[in-house]
């Protein structure tokens, strides 16, 4: 199996669709149950935990699996063009 590696970097998605809602990280941190100084270390992760994700998503009420969903779909559509 190949060596699979994400370009996402979620932590920047979160931050930007966090701005996009107006919200503040101060926000999303009661939201998450942890400190404003954890969410800013969300933002500079290019991954999280599944279950984490799930947490900002359900918070956020923005569906952040999306972006793999995506990319995992154009990867199959690649490799399919390889076969």
């Amino acid at each position: 199996m190949e060596n699979l590696q994400s370009n996402i970097h979620i932590g920047h998605l979160v931050q930007a669709q966090l701005k996009a809602d107006q919200r503040s990280a101060s926000w999303l941190a009661r939201e998450i149950g942890c400190s404003r100084n954890h969410v800013y270390k969300i933002f500079n992760k290019p991954s999280l935990d599944a279950d984490l994700i799930l947490k900002i998503s359900f918070a956020m009420n923005f569906n952040f699996f999306q972006y793999y969903t995506a990319e995992f779909l154009e990867a199959m559509k690649a490799r399919m063009g390889e076969e």
